[in-house]
């Protein structure tokens, strides 16, 4: 990997964007390495909890828009545009819980990044906006699905219509990000988050959030139907089976995602 670093360390796996001159822009490459770190971890058990984070102090500034042109031939347009679509569909297809842990700048396709995981930490220097109307540009990376589930139509309207940068306080306000810390107690808070989600049972999880992203899709009946097939699943692991035991026997329970 050239354009970002993946590091793990007991259960949680940390990809970092890694062009800091660049406040780790978005090139081709780096969408090509990001949507084979996801389609990786997808697939690894012991991959638990993701954490999406950038170097240097930035999290992403979005497409690198000044990207040197490559010798290989011009592609379409839309395949182009698919393949940074691939990108956001490899995250949003992780069964494990994500968490955007954000420091300075995620605008644009960085600020989608951010809000495809399933929660936002961010410092409380972080700034956000769907820039893309000042450039010329609508939403994408999967903006014009998330945003809306994140803030509700007509604030997402605003948001994406003006293009304004919000600060991390404002951010929280809108709904954008769950939590605010300060900049020194960001890599411990997120920490202790991952730390609980890795103590917490693999199946499980990955199930409720698939029902979660599913939901503003579903009838009430298909999704008491899907919740219900989720339950049937849960009571044959052995996991249910010691969360059970662990409360009759008031210890915490040990769950190994099986």
């Amino acid at each position: 990997m050239e354009t970002i670093e993946v590091t793990r360390h007991g259960g949680v796996v940390t990809v970092m964007l890694n062009r800091p001159a660049k406040k780790n822009a978005a090139t081709t490459e780096l969408w090509g390495e990001l949507v084979t770190a996801f389609r990786e971890i997808s697939g690894r058990a012991d991959d638990r909890v993701v954490i999406v984070t950038g170097a240097g102090g930035e999290f992403c500034a979005g497409a690198d828009l000044w990207e040197a042109p490559s010798d290989a031939p011009p592609r379409h347009g839309l395949a182009a545009m698919r393949s940074v679509g691939d990108v956001a569909l490899a995250l949003h297809r992780l069964p494990q819980p994500t968490i955007a842990k954000v420091r300075g700048v995620a605008v644009g396709a960085g600020a989608n990044l951010a809000l495809g995981c399933d929660l936002v930490v961010a410092s409380d220097n972080a700034r956000f906006s769907e820039i893309f109307s000042r450039r010329g540009l609508s939403l994408d990376f999967g903006g014009s699905w998330v945003l809306p589930r994140r803030v509700g139509l007509h604030v997402a309207k605003e948001v994406a219509f003006f293009g304004d940068i919000y600060s991390a306080a404002e951010a929280k306000d809108l709904g954008l990000v769950n939590r605010v810390v300060a900049d020194d107690e960001l890599d411990a808070f997120v920490d202790a988050w991952a730390a609980r989600l890795l103590n917490s049972p693999p199946i499980a999880l990955a199930q409720t959030k698939r029902m979660l992203n599913n939901s503003m899709s579903m009838t009430m009946e298909q999704a008491l139907d899907d919740e219900g097939a989720a339950q049937t699943v849960n009571f044959a692991t052995r996991d249910t089976m010691e969360a059970i035991a662990a409360f009759a026997e008031k210890r915490d329970p040990e769950f190994k995602g099986r």
